[in-house]
């Protein structure tokens, strides 16, 4: 999830956790600890893009390193709050369950996870929310905003924070019904006519949980489309694209190109764009995909050019997103076809 949702939910918690012992001080210490295993942001700064990707949510989103980092900043917080009847297992159970809901989170989204690092590569995500879901932030912030002025003594600070907790939950909830009901569909798509089934990957779109971006494997490429939870229709528009896996025959033992087909899961295609060769990762969706379906993806990478790729992440993720995309974007959530 973005950093904001994390700062937020963490100091949420923190006050259900806490509760009146550490005061104030709780909300900002569930912020820090939900803010944690974004930290190897920093050696990612001294990496290459490729190998960045695949660094960016490994050891310190792992079991391993909740637990580590739990006890360390159990240890300081015990020494620096002594004077306050907060026991050293408190505190760890409260660091713990911080930074595993950090994790637990980040699952839910399409980037990818190393939960068993480093004892497996092994990458999870659940592609169930958008990385930033204004629905599932708007309450948590609310609810950390009166935290911050409500008096440490006001009798109704730990029902707001359990009930801005609850609410957060139920819209997961309402997530993971949404990613049920679009993969019962895309499954029916699946397989061909012999009955084999090919990988398919559902994920949301652009801010909201509504519209959801479909691809069906087949045996050369990729079938895309869009669904809406409010689609009537049981039948899917799809468009097929080739995934010219051949290009990447000249290079297929390079480093990056091993890094990249790692990160995106295997859902990749390549494509030729005058003396560039362009790695796309399909999980991240297209640029503009409900207004334009030829429009390009939002992860992709210059194979031929890696020096271009310093903001690999970034680019396109909101291009060509402006108020005639989001009247589109509205009108395809509530059913209408392109």
């Amino acid at each position: 999830m973005d950093s904001i949702t994390h700062i937020v939910l963490g100091a949420c918690i923190g006050e259900i956790i806490l509760d009146k012992n550490a005061g104030r001080k709780a909300i900002l210490w569930g912020a820090l600890a939900q803010s944690v295993p974004d930290i190897d942001f920093i050696a990612g700064m001294w990496m290459p893009v490729s190998t960045e990707l695949i660094a960016h949510r490994g050891i310190t989103h792992s079991f391993t390193f909740a637990g580590f980092i739990s006890f360390f900043l159990a240890l300081v917080a015990a020494r620096w709050h002594k004077a306050e009847p907060i026991s050293l297992r408190k505190w760890f159970f409260f660091f713990l369950i911080e930074i595993l809901c950090h994790l637990f989170l980040d699952a839910m989204n399409n980037y990818g996870i190393g939960w068993f690092e480093p004892f497996s590569s092994v990458r999870f995500s659940f592609n169930v929310i958008y990385v930033a879901d204004p629905l599932f932030t708007i309450l948590p912030l609310i609810g950390f905003v009166f935290l911050l002025f409500l008096r440490n003594d006001h009798k109704h600070r730990l029902r707001w924070a359990r009930a801005t907790v609850a609410i957060a939950s139920v819209y997961l909830i309402f997530a993971l019904i949404n990613k049920f009901n679009i993969d019962k569909v895309a499954r029916s798509y699946a397989r061909d006519s012999s009955g084999t089934k090919f990988n398919y990957l559902t994920t949301p779109t652009l801010l909201n949980n509504f519209l959801w971006f479909v691809v069906i494997e087949d045996s050369t490429g990729y079938n895309i489309g869009y669904r809406s939870i409010f689609d009537k229709k049981k039948s899917l528009a799809l468009r097929h694209i080739a995934k010219n896996e051949n290009l990447l025959d000249p290079i297929h033992d390079h480093k990056e190109v091993i890094e990249l087909k790692q990160f995106s899961q295997g859902f990749y295609t390549l494509e030729q764009q005058g003396d560039t060769l362009v790695f796309n990762d399909l999980r991240f969706g297209q640029t503009d995909g409900w207004r334009n379906p030829q429009s390009r993806f939002a992860f992709h990478y210059y194979l031929s050019h890696p020096n271009d790729n310093e903001l690999v992440v970034q680019r396109g993720r909101f291009a060509g997103f402006d108020l005639e995309s989001a009247a589109i974007i509205w009108r395809r959530i509530q059913g209408t076809d392109f």
